[in-house]
């Protein structure tokens, strides 16, 4: 194996110790996947997972790369969509892969989204008590959130992510290349998740959002690759120092509170993105940071804006539904956040842009309350 750069490929390490691994960030990657495996990981036959609508664009490429390179143990196809993270299919996901004869030598390849990748991990963490695998992220989001750190799972009738594991991959292969087969809500999606990185803990890179919002949604290819890999670069920094999220990793979940509590209610279906009710989240925390007095006046307002201008939702009644929850419900919902201690609610909430903080001192009064007002 060489550790040496690929031209052309920017590298972001991800520094675990033992489990330290790169993120690869270029164009191309899909088709040179068999050999940037081999090259930094090893080798080993692959099988890989993906999504019907990704699986449609990309894996015949993929698939060439890799059988060329060390082999390929066979590829399977699940329905795209948030609803594809639940038991049954990860039961079937299981059962594919152990037919398939997958070793712990070998690899599970993770070709897609957000959910490929965290049901993908799932299924690599606990088959044969884990083996390895590798991210291969279609979707923006997932380039610079949710394929690095480790965080695999999937979703229950209680709440999002609420069964799952800690299991890093081995390698990141974020080719910026494929983002131009994205569909545009999308994308719009995905670029929540690189705002988060601005509000938590960047000032300078949210005001180069500012101006440079346009260029990245439009895949300008030197305002995609900065975007991503400032992204995960500002990640991997903090999943270094807390990988099982134990403190500073829960900045990560920035608007996360209220989102996953958003599409819990709308039970995890097309009328909300993830990144979507991400975006609404943090645009609810600033808010709350404000009317609290914990942060200037009009800093909320100045985050809405540049969401709003993105084409993302930034208010409840932005979500399609016929009924909005009632408050109550919604803190309900909020209650099965895995970041709730002794029945306390976790709230990530900001001093200003690119400073976030965590609190738990938030009473689920002064919440209901809050909502009530939000929800009108």
């Amino acid at each position: 194996m060489s550790n040496e750069p690929s031209p052309g490929i920017e590298v972001v390490d991800v520094d675990l110790g033992e489990r330290s691994y790169k993120v690869l960030i270029g164009g191309g990657l899909v088709g040179r996947a068999g050999a940037l495996i081999a090259q930094y990981v090893g080798k080993g036959r692959a099988f890989v997972v993906t999504d019907a609508n990704v699986g449609a664009q990309h894996l015949a490429a993929l698939s060439q790369s890799l059988e060329s390179a060390g082999g390929l143990r066979g590829a399977v196809t699940l329905p795209a969509g948030e609803a594809t993270k639940r038991f049954d299919q990860l039961t079937e996901l299981c059962g594919y892969i152990l037919d398939a004869g997958v070793e712990r030598g070998d690899l599970v390849v993770a070709l897609g989204g957000g959910v490929i990748g965290d049901i993908a991990g799932f299924a690599a963490a606990i088959v044969r008590r884990g083996v390895r695998f590798v991210q291969i992220p279609t979707s923006l989001l997932a380039q610079v959130d949710s394929s690095v750190g480790g965080k695999t799972g999937i979703n229950t009738p209680q709440g999002k992510n609420l069964v799952g594991a800690f299991h890093q991959p081995s390698l990141v292969l974020a080719d910026t290349d494929v983002l131009s087969t994205l569909p545009d809500r999308e994308m719009r999606a995905g670029y929540a998740e690189v705002a988060k990185y601005g509000l938590l803990g960047d000032a300078a890179f949210y005001g180069w959002l500012e101006d440079n919002a346009g260029h990245v949604l439009t895949r300008r290819d030197d305002a995609v690759r900065y975007a991503v890999r400032r992204s995960v670069a500002m990640k991997a920094a903090i999943v270094a120092r807390d990988e099982t999220e134990q403190g500073e990793r829960a900045l990560l979940n920035l608007g996360h509170t209220f989102g996953h509590a958003l599409e819990a209610w709308t039970g995890y279906s097309q009328r909300l993105l993830h990144g979507e009710g991400v975006s609404i989240g943090m645009c609810l925390a600033y808010r709350l940071s404000e009317a609290r007095g914990i942060c200037p006046p009009q800093t909320a307002a100045r985050v809405s804006a540049h969401l709003k201008a993105a084409g993302l939702p930034t208010r409840i009644s932005d979500v399609d539904a016929e009924t909005p929850p009632d408050s109550d419900e919604f803190v309900r919902l909020m209650g099965q956040d895995k970041k709730v201690r002794d029945g306390q609610l976790t709230f990530i909430l900001a001093r200003q842009i690119g400073e976030a903080f965590i609190t738990r001192e938030i009473s689920k009064d002064d919440v209901t309350a809050f909502l009530a007002g939000e929800i009108g």
